[in-house]
């Protein structure tokens, strides 16, 4: 049996697309070990069919806890069995490079992100710099990879010459949503029209997701925000609350584990999806919420940026905005909350979409990348 190690820097209890591809392969076959990272807030990880490991580190961010936990990275895959090994996105690849060199073994990338791209990388000149001395380095030398969407993989193509495969973040189709209808749904969910129309935002709480214009934007709309999710930015959108007086109207909920917050989607009005075009990774995402409010029969507000807007011209689940403008997102909360019409077509289609759009189609590519792995 051969054995697949995987490298994250979170803690894995919340890092669906890792989850649904360490189960994936485990079910297909493989001996699968999922590394991340001990926190002082972790939770007790939940057995899997994959294997599960935790490093601790003294460090929790900037330069000495990436040198810290690529350093631990490095010693714990020196000494422990695998056939392969793919590092999750740059912030791990320099320890996946060396030990598969080291140790002759197949490395493969899973870019999450268009890493050097990102926010808080393309802001800070010094930090950007090193990043793509490390990305111009590595990525080349992984001549294996994947990616989450066509965007990126094309972006990766220019720089490198690498030819990486797609491999979409979306969610497990589950057997209620199968055999449910457009109608049927539609007829359900009417009765909850009524009720408080809840807006949800789920995912991490940080730089460049729009939060601060989406909080000044609840003045002028008539339903609650509930955010689920944790990051750099909680404490500043936590404050921001406060100072707008909108306590009542925009609820903090904090981190849920997957599968609670797959039930909590299904029973929101509205999803929030919103990026700053900060950089080519914001621009060419594909977020998993995206997906994930499709498979709820939730409509959207999401970017008008490449990837989205693919999707939209062919199945329309979303409004889609071209800046994350306060006047934009009241606008298109407003058309949501306000004109039926628009939204049973778009929760019709989100019912048409996830049946399309779902995890098992990904993961036969996924199978079928690994299968080329042991062969090349």
């Amino acid at each position: 049996m051969k054995r697949i190690v995987f490298t994250v820097t979170n803690d894995l209890s919340f890092d669906q697309r890792m989850q649904r591809i360490c189960t994936s392969l485990a079910n297909a076959g493989y001996d699968v070990l999922l590394i991340g990272r001990k926190m002082k807030n972790s939770v007790v990880l939940k057995e899997e069919s994959y294997k599960q490991k935790r490093l601790h580190c003294f460090f929790t961010k900037n330069f000495l806890f990436y040198a810290e936990y690529n350093f631990r990275l490095f010693f714990y895959l020196l000494f422990i069995k695998m056939d392969a090994v793919c590092a999750i996105d740059l912030d791990t690849i320099l320890p996946c490079y060396f030990i598969s060199v080291l140790r002759r073994k197949k490395r493969v990338y899973d870019a999450h992100e268009l890493f050097t791209e990102m926010k808080e990388i393309v802001t800070r000149p010094t930090i950007k710099k090193i990043w793509m001395k490390i990305e111009k380095f590595a990525v080349q030398k992984f001549k294996l990879g994947y990616t989450v969407s066509y965007s990126i993989a094309e972006e990766f193509k220019k720089r490198y010459n690498v030819l990486y495969e797609v491999i979409r973040n979306m969610p497990v189709p589950k057997k209620d949503h199968v055999t449910l209808e457009p109608r049927q749904e539609t007829a359900q969910s009417a009765k909850s029209i009524q009720k408080e129309k809840v807006i949800l935002y789920q995912g991490a709480v940080n730089e460049a997701r729009g939060l601060e214009n989406l909080v000044a934007a609840m003045h002028y709309v008539d339903a609650t925000l509930h955010i689920y999710g944790d990051g750099n930015m909680y404490k500043k959108i936590e404050s921001l609350i406060q100072k707008n007086n909108l306590q009542h109207k925009i609820i903090l909920k904090g981190k849920v584990v997957p599968e609670v917050l797959q039930v909590i989607t299904q029973q929101a009005y509205i999803g929030i999806n919103l990026v700053e075009p900060t950089g080519l990774n914001q621009i060419y995402s594909l977020a998993n919420k995206f997906f994930d409010y499709i498979h709820a029969g939730v409509p959207q507000i999401t970017m008008n940026f490449p990837e989205y807007k693919k999707i939209n011209d062919e199945f329309e689940v979303a409004v889609l905005i071209d800046s994350i403008s306060e006047t934009e997102i009241v606008k298109a909360i407003n058309l949501l909350l306000n004109n039926e019409m628009v939204y049973k077509k778009l929760k019709n289609t989100c019912i048409t979409a996830r049946k399309i759009f779902n995890w098992q189609q990904e993961e036969t590519k996924l199978t079928s990348f690994y299968k080329k792995v042991f062969i090349y």
